[in-house]
């Protein structure tokens, strides 16, 4: 045979499908490699070209009609589709990421047809829709959840079995959608699924980012970023509608003309720079129903994509410029605005989204209703998710005054019936302003619009208050202090007609100070409470399937229909003493947290030993947060393990009297100029080198940073919890999601009476979580008193920064700016007041955790620590974004669902 070789002839190592070309020796190794039972199945699916002839075609439909594909076979015959002719590869140059595009097109043309049913069903009934803004959208990955919701994931693991590829395989080649950083956006990534899980008519609007915010390296125990390409292959979740392209302006000038109708004035604002707004749509699939509403993204395109003059005139740069330029708005996820020229492309992100929006929104409404404009609030709601999208009031009022010419007054009126508010933060220093002079140059009408605003809502508040002039300075839009600037939420407020917070010692605060001022003004009645919730689809039945599926042979709900109705998990406390159940509970536990030191030592490549307490903290790193609190903690743990051992007492005796064997696990990402932040980042990881490496103390501790925290390694953090850090400075945290998140899988909380933490105490019992802290009417007077009086150090905080300082944990002076930001200035978080506090906590839940060295049948662990477990889970069914969903159609957007 020549240069051939034959079968028995081949190497023995296996070799895998690539999407490149292989040699003849190759080819007949893979053919070898390929299971005759797949080959058949390929063979049997093979897509027949266009002009086959006719018999062909009819007898294989005819065969077909006699026998009817399986839910196996119409998937194969699918798939096998899309790689040849979606994707122009065959069986042997089909490699995973092939397969994984193959399936995400097959599951994807299964959704189209329910999202275009949908869009029919809703624009026949001609209904109230919802549009929620945001400039964020954490959706994490889209094939696994689209199996769950349509309840095909099984079929599909089968189905990609018999074809020669493993569903997890598959699954891991699907990058996260870098379209959010933290808590608010996957918060919205919850509200859109819930939307259509409940069968609300409702629309998510968004960016269709490039790249992410970053991607979070660790090197040398430092954060650096580096770009998140997350498209670096194509999306087939993504619809493009290039059909749709609608003009949005930026700078020029405004000037007044004459209505020759009318007779009345007219502003006319002609834009310097125009770029297009082009969307992407992404189909959003409801569990238990058909409901498949849309998430629809804009991309910036130019008007003018080449200048072929420049181009032939040698100027090829120039040529381009107008493309990169339009295209930057939507490149990047919050381009650092710590420099003039990325606030300026920030503020036209805001613009550029709402502008879009808007228009897509009006175009919409007036296919059916023309310009009967007193319908508007009739049939749409929008919510306003934070203050990012605050220019959608302004620019709206624009569209209603400048382009449909109403009068101001009824304008207004409309305007301020559609809008509702959702605020997310209690501090000052947190709430979006701009500066008046950039708003003015990018939007010269909108800052006109908004002086407007701000002029007869003023004399409303001094028509109600004359004798209080410093009440007009408090509450007006512009700030005059340090530079005019545009206060963002106050003009949201003044825009909607609800303001809502997200838990309730977050609402209670905002009413009291911050937003004190227009609660006299407005009355109690306009402000209110939604708290969080989550979607327990992804982050109960994606997460942690195998709890999933015990939780619903426990509930006797082989249908899973608890997920729509979380409340049923309060069933589970009839189990709590039922010794059989809590093993099987705390093997899954123990499964999960195998998965977890598995991706660590992938990530990091340090080992973990799954029998030990894994303490966890990912979420943002922020000081307000505490990360700082925790790792100092740490800390002050092994320098009082190495004191003992000074001594001559052993491990084991360290074990039984002091400290259970624990991981403390970290994540999260902080703000490129957040230099503090990235301190924090680089502590942990300097404390982790040093505990790591220290052979004398064994698995008592181990610290471990996990780098670049996203939602897919949410996924299998969170269900390997035993214990979770949600420990800001109270009064500071708004709600938090990644608490329900933790609870809901069965991990405790150790945290401050602060943000949600409040409403999970009450619902799973004070005695199910471990709270600690002082609260939040305490915190302004305990910080009045370290800025005045001196911070109180205790000494267990004292030898912590005596160890710091020593260089013990390498350079003391990258720390020094973190320390004195406590010892010397004021611990404006209350790291020292709060810090004992934070140790005897955990001296106590360890006791509970209790030595059981991964024994899944040690009866004290289970009936302490497991049954908590359980009945903290029994206990989420509030948290629900379902619930939140159903709070917000009834009390602020006034719609119902459409059922099928």
């Amino acid at each position: 045979m020549g240069d051939y070789l034959t079968p028995s002839e081949l190497p023995q190592p296996k070799l895998t499908r690539t999407n490149t070309g292989f040699t003849p020796n190759q080819i007949i190794a893979l053919d070898t490699s390929i299971p005759e039972s797949s080959k058949k199945i390929w063979k049997k699916h093979t897509h027949l070209k266009p002009f086959d002839v006719k018999e062909k075609r009819f007898k294989d439909e005819e065969t077909k009609k006699n026998t009817p594909l399986n839910d196996n076979e119409k998937f194969e015959e699918e798939f096998i589709k899309h790689v040849e002719i979606t994707l122009a590869r065959n069986m042997y140059n089909c490699d995973n990421l092939g397969a994984y595009q193959a399936a995400s097109n097959t599951i994807r043309d299964e959704l189209l047809i329910d999202w275009a049913n949908t869009q029919q069903k809703q624009t026949i009934h001609d209904g109230k829709r919802v549009y929620y803004l945001s400039l964020e959208f954490l959706m994490g990955r889209a094939m696994d959840n689209a199996l769950i919701n349509l309840k095909s994931r099984e079929h599909t693991k089968s189905a990609l079995r018999e074809l020669g590829f493993n569903l997890e395989d598959v699954l891991d080649q699907e990058p996260d959608a870098a379209l959010g950083n933290g808590g608010l956006g996957r918060l919205a990534a919850c509200f859109v699924d819930s939307l259509s899980s409940k069968n609300y008519s409702g629309w998510g609007y968004g960016l269709n980012y490039q790249y992410g915010i970053f991607q979070q390296k660790i090197i040398d125990g430092y954060q650096v970023e580096q770009p998140d390409y997350w498209l670096e292959y194509t999306n087939p979740w993504e619809i493009n509608r290039s059909e749709i392209q609608i003009p949005v302006d930026f700078f020029g000038y405004v000037y007044e003309s004459y209505d020759t109708n009318t007779g009345r004035p007219k502003k006319i604002w002609n834009g310097g720079e125009r770029v297009l707004a082009v969307p992407a749509d992404y189909p959003i699939p409801g569990f238990n129903t058909e409901n498949t509403n849309n998430l629809r993204l804009w991309n910036a395109k130019p008007t003018n994509e080449f200048d072929f003059n420049k181009f032939n005139a040698g100027d090829y740069q120039q040529s381009v410029a107008s493309q990169q330029k339009a295209e930057s708005i939507t490149s990047v996820l919050y381009p650092n605005d710590n420099f003039m020229h990325g606030k300026e492309l920030r503020l036209k992100q805001q613009y550029f989204w709402v502008a879009a929006s808007l228009h897509d929104i009006v175009r919409r409404f007036k296919k059916n209703h023309k310009d009967n404009w007193k319908k508007f609030p009739d049939q749409v709601a929008i919510q306003l998710n934070d203050t990012h999208p605050t220019l959608a009031i302004v620019e709206l009022q624009r569209i209603f005054v400048d382009l449909e010419e109403l009068p101001w007054d009824d304008a207004w009126s409309i305007v301020t019936r559609v809008f509702a508010y959702t605020n997310h933060t209690v501090m000052t220093e947190a709430l979006e302003k701009w500066p008046v002079e950039l708003v003015s140059r990018l939007l010269p009408r909108h800052l006109e619009i908004i002086y407007d605003i701000n002029f007869f809502f003023l004399k409303a508040v001094e028509s109600k208050f004359p004798k209080d002039r410093d009440l007009l300075r408090r509450v007006s839009i512009i700030e005059e202090e340090n530079g005019k600037s545009v206060r963002m939420a106050y003009l949201a407020i003044i825009g909607s007609h609800k303001v809502n917070g997200v838990a309730e010692l977050h609402s209670e605060l905002i009413k009291t100070t911050i937003f004190k001022d227009f609660v006299a003004f407005f009355g109690d009645d306009k402000f209110m409470n939604v708290t969080n919730g989550i979607t327990p689809r992804r982050w109960l039945k994606q997460a942690n399937p195998e709890l999933a599926k015990l939780i619903s042979e426990k509930l006797n709900d082989p249908n899973y229909s608890y997920l729509t109705n979380l409340g049923k998990l309060k069933e589970l406390e009839q189990f709590v003493d039922d010794d059989e159940f809590l093993i099987k509970w705390d093997i899954i536990k123990f499964n999960n947290k195998v998965k977890l030191a598995t991706l660590i030592k992938h990530l990091t490549g340090i080992t973990i030993d799954p029998t030990v307490l894994f303490d966890i903290q990912v979420k943002r790193i922020h000081e307000y947060k505490r990360q700082q609190l925790n790792i100092f903690a740490v800390i002050y743990r092994y320098l009082h393990i190495k004191e003992l051992l000074a001594k001559g007492v052993s491990v084991e005796e360290i074990k039984l009297k002091y400290y259970i064997s624990k991981c403390s696990i970290f994540g999260g990402k902080a703000a490129p100029g957040y230099y503090m932040a990235k301190t924090i980042i680089h502590l942990i990881n300097v404390v982790a080198d040093v505990v790591n490496n220290d052979e004398e103390i064994g698995n008592l501790l181990k610290v471990v940073f996990i780098p670049d925290y996203n939602v897919s390694k949410a996924e299998i953090i969170i269900p390997a919890s035993d214990l979770s850090n949600h420990i800001s400075t109270a009064g500071t945290e708004a709600s938090g999601t990644s608490n329900m998140k933790f609870a809901l899988n069965g991990g405790l909380i150790i945290g401050t009476v602060d943000g949600a933490n409040v409403e999970i105490t009450r619902e799973i019992g004070q005695e199910n979580i471990f709270l600690f802290g002082n609260l939040a009417e305490s915190v302004e007077e305990l910080r009045h008193k370290n800025v005045y009086n001196g911070v109180n150090i205790p000494d267990s905080l004292k030898k912590v920064f005596n160890a710091i300082e020593s260089g013990r944990f390498g350079n003391p002076d990258e720390f020094h700016t973190l320390i004195e930001s406590i010892r010397d200035h004021g611990d404006h978080y209350l790291v020292t007041d709060d810090f004992d506090l934070f140790l005897d906590t955990h001296i106590k839940l360890e006791n509970i955790y209790g030595h059981h060295g991964g024994d899944a049948k040690d009866k004290d662990h289970l009936h302490k620590w497991v049954k908590k477990s359980v009945l903290s889970v029994a206990n989420m069914g509030f948290f629900s974004s379902d619930r939140c969903v159903d709070e917000y159609a009834e009390n602020i957007w006034d719609v119902e669902p459409l059922n099928p």
